[in-house]
Order: structure tokens, then sequence, then C-alpha cells
């Protein structure tokens, strides 16, 4: 995912945070001085960073970042107010241990800083997710997903049996890792297949 240091600086310096922007690679093409980070990058950060809560605050950031690459404007100021909430600590804190205990409910029940809705509080959950293969790992559910399980017609609603948001995560993350189970292939790649579908799911769809 590109993205825009120069952008996102002025909201993260003088909150400490402009060090993150380092994160990644350089970008050969693009506007100059754009950088890429993945999620692999994302992934050996949080292997860096371990239980420090600076390193888990820099975590956060990047995960933003990454989420937002060069098409959410908002995402800079979002990222602003989040880290300038006082219980970011606590919650990045009590939501990674929470999912990284399998419980992803209280995970999402427990989630509530500025400026951070599901699509990237999920971002989150899935960043910090370091359980092994056989489990049913957190996964992202933002609108693009949504928008693709929407066309096939499955509703975390009717799937869950209740009008409940955390518990209707639980179900969509364990029904993905089945469904990914039954095709032979990993959750995670099906997650991205559904978003970059982007609702798009049945022939003709596409012109």
């Amino acid at each position: 995912m590109r993205f825009r240091p120069d952008t996102w600086r002025p909201w993260l310096e003088p909150l400490g945070a402009g060090h993150v922007l380092e994160t990644g690679t350089a970008c050969t093409t693009g506007r100059r001085g754009d950088r890429g980070i993945s999620r692999d990058d994302v992934t050996a950060l949080r292997s860096r960073v371990g239980d420090d809560p600076d390193g888990l605050r820099d975590l956060f950031v990047a995960v933003m970042i990454w989420g937002s690459g060069t098409t959410n404007g908002r995402g800079p100021r979002h990222t602003s107010a989040a880290l300038s909430d006082a219980r970011l600590e606590g919650v990045l804190r009590t939501t990674r241990a929470s999912v990284r205990s399998g419980d992803l409910k209280s995970a999402y029940a427990r989630f509530a800083l500025n400026g951070v809705g599901r699509s990237f509080f999920t971002k989150w959950f899935a960043a910090v997710d370091d359980r092994g293969p056989d489990a049913d790992r957190a996964l992202i559910l933002d609108v693009r997903v949504f928008r693709s399980l929407n066309a096939l017609g499955w509703s975390s609603r009717e799937a869950a049996g209740v009008g409940h948001w955390p518990t209707g995560y639980a179900v969509y993350v364990s029904t993905m890792h089945g469904w990914a189970r039954e095709l032979g292939v990993t959750a995670e790649w099906l997650e991205w297949l559904l978003f970059d579908r982007n609702g798009r799911v049945h022939d003709g769809d596409e012109r």
C-alpha cells in the first residue's frame, strides 16, 4: 500500500509518532517521497515491538497508515484523534490480549477510540493476532468485504442469530475460516478476494 509521509507528518510529529513514517520502503514509482507499506511490514513491526506500550502505539499507527494508503484522506486526522484519546494505551493492550486469547467478541466490544471504526479496528485485530495457522485468526471486516458478503447473500445477523455486532464479527471470522478450509485456501486470501471484488461477485458484474 502506497502512502505519502508528507501528508501524515503534520498529524503525527506533534504527537511523537513521526518516526513510524519510516516503516516500509521508498517507492520507485508515483509521487516523489511516497513510501510503500505491506502487510508483511506490519507483521515484522509486530514482532519487533513485542509487549512494549510505545511499540504497540507505533504498531497501531502503522496499521492506520497501511489501511489508509493514499485514498483515505481522513486517515491522518482520525489517527491523530485516536493518539490523543486518553483510552489509547488501555484499549490497545486489552484488545490485543483478547485477540491473542481467541476472544474476538470481547475484543470487538472493548474497542472504543476516537476516529476509529470497524473497518480500521478489525485491521488492528488482524495485525496483532499472532496465533498459529490452525487458529481461526482475526480477519478484516471493512465496507468492501461487507459489500461482497451481502452480494453473496450472507448476513451476519442471520448467521449469528442475533443483531449484536461483536457476536456477528466472531461468526464472520469463523465462517470465513470454514469456507477457506473447504476451498483449500487461507482465510486471509479469501478476505482479500472479497475486498478486491468489492461486491462484484457474480458473472457479468464487470463490464
